[in-house]
């Protein structure tokens, strides 16, 4: 059945589109992190929308399941195949093209194998962004941002990746191609499939191309580190700096010393002040109005005058003990170096386990100041990363110093952490999506009748249960 399947995939997209070769198909079957791992009968590159479709029929036709697959740049193992039933991988790493740019509406349509950052620089010349911000975007594709509706450090002015989506055209498990590429803002006609399938991680259907949102590129950006005397002090701050500025805070990165010291010694680079505070703050306001990038009467571009400003009225009040204010793009370049290389830094730690939670804005201080110092007592380290504004913390526990990881009680402090969050009213997974690493914690956190509500979906859409099986539904 095996060489069959095979043979039919090879006649229906032609030889170039298989890889069956281990050495070809590794990169493909072993996630970014290195924790997750599959098998796959082939790796399945077809180029065109029609192409995916004839796939799936083929494979619904012979029961093999379909892995679909974007940049692998995910963390939860959601993008490798997952069990001992036959699976061909398909990536859409060949479906790169911009299909249009409407530079009038603001939108663009393109489709899923299209890498972000290449997507962002096609659009450049049109004085547009599409703004959606994160370490990985010079190899993640706009597919699997949709597919785990991605976040990033700009969701706090311009929402996650479904917010930046206006229509979606995928490939349904009998092959057939559902699409809504007009790029309407309103279209109440029935179920929102565009919603459905995004966040879906593709369990439901395989997205081929989308309508995406587009925003008129800032003419001028004011960005700063801020030492803030506690967590506590962060809403505030964020805060007075929106209402001083009219919403214009793109990003409010939380960046402690100890992530701040690891990421520094990862890279080889220098702290943007001589010793990194308990509490840093990446601090960004962007305009598009031409008159807050005009300098004020001592020269000084009037959205950054204001910025130093607020700042300095805040440093009086004691909510900001002191500031880094950017000014030139390098220097605005090396913080979000040190930023966007977290990731990397973290997983550079032998033994530990990264949390992605989200929680309410007013119960982040609270939770930080009790965590940390409970995970300090039993020996641990704590290295956050967070995305402070929208309350997405990447919170990790690593062994501290001259302590043994695997001699830490990390499998119950990390329920104890999960059990905190959810009495909160947070969740578990913000931005990276279930995959397979967060699938025990579904039954535990979610209520049986949400997941009932969830299989009653999987199994409308996709009875043979032929797309990426084993993740996000327990």
């Amino acid at each position: 059945m095996h060489t069959t399947i095979l043979d039919d995939l090879r006649r229906a997209l032609g030889p170039e589109a298989l890889l069956t070769d281990p050495a070809d198909c590794a990169r493909y079957l072993t996630d970014w992190t290195g924790q997750f791992r599959g098998t796959a009968l082939a790796v399945v590159r077809p180029a065109s929308t029609e192409a995916v479709a004839a796939v799936v029929k083929l494979c619904a036709a012979s029961g093999v399941a379909i892995t679909p697959q974007g940049g692998n740049t995910g963390v939860a193992g959601g993008g490798v195949p997952l069990g001992n039933r036959p699976h061909i991988l398909l990536s859409l790493d060949r479906m790169k093209a911009i299909r249009r740019i409407d530079a009038a509406a603001r939108s663009v349509t393109v489709e899923a194998g299209c890498v972000l950052q290449q997507l962002q620089e096609a659009i450049a010349p049109e004085g547009l962004i599409f703004p959606l911000m994160f370490g990985a975007r010079g190899s993640c594709t706009i597919g699997g941002n949709l597919s785990t509706n991605a976040g990033g450090s700009n969701v706090l002015r311009y929402g996650n990746t479904r917010a930046l989506c206006l229509g979606i055209e995928a490939v349904m498990a009998d092959g057939s191609v559902v699409s809504d590429l007009s790029g309407l803002r309103k279209d109440n006609t029935g179920y929102d499939l565009r919603d459905l399938m995004i966040g879906a991680e593709g369990t439901l259907g395989i997205i081929t191309a989308a309508c995406l949102r587009l925003y008129p590129a800032p003419v001028i950006r004011a960005t700063a580190f801020l030492a803030l005397p506690d967590v506590a002090s962060a809403l505030s701050v964020l805060n007075r700096l929106q209402d001083a500025s009219g919403g214009l805070v793109e990003a409010f990165e939380y960046m402690p010393a100890p992530m701040m010291r690891q990421i520094c010694a990862h890279h080889g680079k220098r702290p943007p002040m001589a010793e990194p505070p308990e509490t840093g703050i990446l601090l960004e306001l962007a305009s598009t109005r031409g008159d807050d990038a005009a300098p004020d009467p001592e020269g000084t571009p009037r959205l950054q005058a204001l910025v130093t400003e607020v700042l300095a009225g805040l440093m009086e009040e004691g909510l900001v003990a002191d500031a880094v204010i950017c000014a030139s793009e390098a220097q605005r370049n090396a913080l979000w170096q040190l930023r966007e290389g977290a990731a990397e830094a973290i997983y550079a730690l032998k033994g530990s386990y990264m949390f992605d939670l989200s929680l309410p804005l007013a119960a982040v201080a609270d939770f930080v100041a009790q965590t940390d110092a409970e995970s300090r007592a039993l020996g641990f380290e704590v290295y956050t990363v967070a995305h402070l504004g929208d309350g997405n913390l990447h919170y990790t526990l690593a062994a501290g110093a001259g302590r043994d990881w695997a001699a830490l009680p990390h499998t119950a402090q990390i329920d104890r952490i999960l059990d905190r969050v959810a009495a909160l009213g947070g969740s578990f997974s913000a931005e990276h999506g279930i995959g397979q690493a967060k699938l025990p914690y579904m039954p535990r956190y979610r209520s049986k009748a949400r997941l009932a509500a969830m299989r009653a979906i999987k199994g409308a859409l996709d009875p043979d249960d032929l797309f990426n099986p084993g993740k996000t539904i327990p």
